[in-house]
């Protein structure tokens, strides 16, 4: 159906107002928004135990709910009832050969689900709860929807550290699904703003925590094999993940990550050539940007414009990763036509970082 223009309605005395299908409307809970091709209404609400518990009761419901962690906000579902982890591919437009993460509030959680592995243990001791997602064998009696993990016999599986994750996972009692919480291939998001700009309308409830701490997506390790097999660079860095498995006696060599699978489908999330994409043209390596570019910085190499943009002066990996994708959104609300991305040193968080820029300037 053709998107309607939205328009706004002022809430009478009493924070109600009559809602056609293209209106945006704000009420005493928090901000409500509808847009004309979808058949939700978003709320955007703060973090509280009033607000958790309503999470919980749309997360029952089989709905989608928005919520923080450390590394991007999550787009959550019940992991367990196969209708509302559909809605997850609907709502984002994801390819269904696109497997999601199941998020748990434990490691016996997790290792209650997916087989666990010398490799595995040693790595949830070291970096759980924490930006770290392990792909494990799925156990027989695991009750997650294999739409989850696209049909396979692997299953994608993390404990976050974000407090407020933790209490919806605890209240909630089951695994969440939940890919980052923005449409399909476009910049993923770190505050609860850029959510309601990808999905307004199209899910029921953004928690808004604020911005992440890490700013980009979890590391995700394939301990299923004789190996630790690292399929996605994130919060944590490949030299910590060999100095962990070198202490407990296990082969340190992770391994470069297998092709895509038959018909390009992934085995992991994060695998796709054209991911975390501004509407903008992006162009890497850049210390002299074009005139029609505008430069983002990082260390030596300065931004451009009155107040220039940078991930970092300093040269820090870890604000550089942080600022990420809040620097593209805003590059992306500006209308920036083309980008031009510094030098980043693929050392530590700047494999994450270049991984996400390669992608994000991949062929579309």
């Amino acid at each position: 159906m053709r998107q309607l223009p939205a328009r706004i309605h002022y809430p009478d005395a009493a924070g109600k107002t009559p809602h056609p299908m293209d209106s945006i409307y704000r009420s005493a809970l928090g901000t409500t928004f509808r847009l004309g091709y979808e058949m939700h209404m978003t709320k955007l609400l703060p973090l509280s135990d009033e607000n958790i518990a309503f999470a919980t009761s749309i997360l029952r419901g089989g709905g989608l709910v928005a919520f923080p962690t450390e590394t991007v906000y999550g787009l959550g579902a019940d992991a367990c009832n196969a209708n509302a982890v559909a809605s997850i591919f609907t709502a984002k437009k994801r390819p269904e050969f696109n497997p999601l993460i199941s998020h748990v509030a434990t490691i016996d959680a997790a290792f209650a689900l997916g087989r666990k592995t010398p490799i595995a243990a040693a790595l949830a001791t070291a970096f759980w709860p924490g930006p770290m997602t392990l792909v494990l064998t799925r156990e027989d009696h695991a009750p997650i929807a294999k739409l989850t993990s696209a049909g396979l016999d692997k299953i994608a599986l993390r404990v976050p550290a974000h407090a407020e994750a933790q209490r919806l996972l605890t209240t909630f009692g089951g695994p969440i699904a939940a890919p980052s919480a923005n449409m399909s291939g476009k910049i993923s998001p770190s505050r609860a703003t850029h959510v309601m700009r990808s999905l307004a309308g199209r899910i029921d409830l953004v928690l808004d925590g604020g911005a992440c701490k890490s700013g980009v997506e979890s590391t995700i390790i394939d301990c299923t094999g004789e190996r630790a097999i690292v399929l996605r660079p994130g919060g944590v860095t490949r030299d910590e993940i060999i100095r962990v498995l070198g202490a407990a006696n296990l082969d340190p060599d992770t391994g470069n990550p297998p092709g895509l699978e038959i018909n390009n489908a992934p085995v992991s999330p994060g695998q796709l050539a054209s991911h975390y994409a501004p509407n903008a043209a992006l162009r890497l390596d850049v210390e002299t940007a074009a005139t029609d570019e505008i430069l983002v910085g990082f260390g030596t190499t300065a931004g451009s414009g009155k107040q220039p943009f940078t991930l970092s002066a300093t040269g820090d990996l870890n604000e550089a990763a942080a600022k990420l994708f809040d620097l593209l959104h805003q590059l992306d609300a500006l209308g920036a036509p083309k980008i031009a991305i510094a030098p980043i040193p693929e050392t530590g968080l700047g494999e994450a970082i270049n991984d996400r820029l390669r992608r994000a300037a991949a062929t579309r």
